[in-house]
């Protein structure tokens, strides 16, 4: 049923050819043309729309649903919307699906569904086998441990409880569940001798009805299992090393699909994506190469990159020369960067130490003056406190602030190594920003 409902959806249907806009039935086919197909709205057609090797003089075909199928009175349109409107209202809900379908009354529906669609020997043996294949994909399993892996027992509201969602492996299940509160419906339920037949009928109605939540339940259980999302946060961490930013923006697209294909198919798709920018990469690169007036990978590529790495380290030493001009004042911290600057040149790792000025050095700079600078009245007294003594203009403090919030909403939490990765300014004042986002409250340490 899920197959002949999609196509009575309009994504589906194709676009007419000359005036773009998606086809309502009935419509044009030409039978000359494709493939593909070439399809023309009735407008187009009677204008004699042409278009490359399409002419007007082409044998066509009128493409429309508008036939019995099943039934004469019942047109292939009309079954489709049926079916959408059973498997939106619910079986035996049949005064909503006529609502639904607005062309037939219930009694109509209810006839034609339980005639070709339950009582017909036609489609009996394809819904068993749906149901069995629903069944046992639904089928009641823990998700185990292998025999040989001692299970961690994280304690009640610790961190490895969280960021495992209430999992218990050595109980292989949930401290909490899906849809938790699904056994109150049947507590007072109790099956007596002298039930009458209406109220029988409603308890195993009830029952059914839990049924069913237990069933999605496990579903749940199983798209969690299958594609290893126990532990998100381990999973991030994997996910951001194996794969670079691009293919982990575009796996959080795609997260949501995972659960409408299997998880091996699900890291295929993920896998070409990956693939595809690698090579990308490797096409920009010998792009590079040819702009470069490059031929020999064994000599050429070697020296250029060679070349580039030496330019590359010449400009960022030039750039450093910014750095020692606020120290030049002053002849002590001038000395330090200057030996700091030689033990870099010649590969030894410097000797970490504060660069202090004396009473003659460079003064501290003055708070910085917000007034006029855009993004000001978006932000409240105390950010535009840190703003001037940060010497930060608010358009960039509200663009960190939103990129750490993300992060954190998506971690659930955030360290001061990972703002600093995320944000490349000066590292006091990434802390400043960062402690003062966990002192009012809009994040949480990790």
């Amino acid at each position: 049923m899920d197959r002949l409902a999609s196509f009575g959806t309009d994504p589906f249907k194709p676009p007419c050819r000359g005036c773009s806009t998606y086809l309502v039935e009935p419509f044009i086919k030409c039978a000359e043309c494709g493939p593909p197909s070439f399809y023309l709205c009735l407008q187009c057609f009677t204008r004699g729309f042409e278009y490359k090797k399409h002419q007007s003089d082409h044998k066509y075909e009128i493409m429309t649903s508008d036939f019995p199928v099943l039934e004469p009175g019942w047109t292939a349109q009309e079954e489709m919307a049926l079916l959408e409107a059973v498997m939106d209202c619910g079986f035996g809900n049949w005064q909503d699906v006529a609502y639904q379908m607005r062309t037939k009354t219930k009694e109509e529906c209810e006839c034609h569904y339980m005639k070709h669609f339950i009582n017909n020997p036609l489609f009996s043996s394809t819904l068993l086998s749906l149901r069995q294949m629903e069944d046992a994909r639904t089928a009641d399993s823990a998700i185990p441990f292998k025999p040989t892996d001692d299970p961690p027992r994280p304690t009640f509201d610790s961190v490895l409880s969280r960021d495992m969602a209430g999992y218990m492996p050595a109980r292989a299940d949930f401290m909490e569940e899906f849809d938790n509160y699904a056994e109150w419906d049947l507590k007072d339920i109790d099956f007596v001798d002298d039930d009458s037949d209406i109220l029988h009928a409603l308890k195993i109605a009830v029952v059914d009805i839990y049924h069913s939540r237990l069933k999605e339940r496990q579903r749940r259980k199983k798209i969690i299992r299958d594609h290893g999302l126990i532990n998100l946060r381990k999973f991030q961490t994997v996910l951001e090393r194996r794969y670079p930013k691009e293919v982990q923006d575009l796996y959080e697209a795609m997260r949501r699909f995972a659960r409408v294909v299997g998880p091996i198919e699900h890291d295929k798709f993920i896998e070409s994506h990956a693939l595809e920018f690698e090579l990308r990469r490797e096409i920009r690169r010998l792009q590079e190469y040819r702009q470069a007036g490059i031929r020999s990978f064994c000599t050429g590529a070697k020296v250029y990159e060679r070349v580039k790495r030496v330019r590359e380290d010449e400009r960022r030493k030039r750039t450093m020369l910014c750095d020692a001009l606020q120290y030049i004042q002053d002849g002590r911290a001038c000395r330090q960067w200057l030996h700091k600057q030689a033990a870099i040149d010649a590969g030894i790792t410097p000797v970490v130490t504060t660069i202090t000025t004396t009473g003659t050095g460079r003064r501290s700079a003055p708070p910085l003056n917000l007034t006029g600078l855009p993004g000001t009245e978006k932000l409240n007294e105390r950010e535009k406190e840190l703003c001037q003594v940060v010497r930060l203009v608010p358009g960039a403090y509200l663009e960190y602030k939103q990129a750490l919030l993300n992060e954190c909403r998506r971690q659930g939490g955030l360290r001061l190594a990972q703002a600093r990765a995320l944000i490349k300014i000066d590292v006091n004042k990434t802390r400043k920003i960062y402690d003062f986002l966990i002192k009012e409250g809009y994040i949480n340490k990790a």
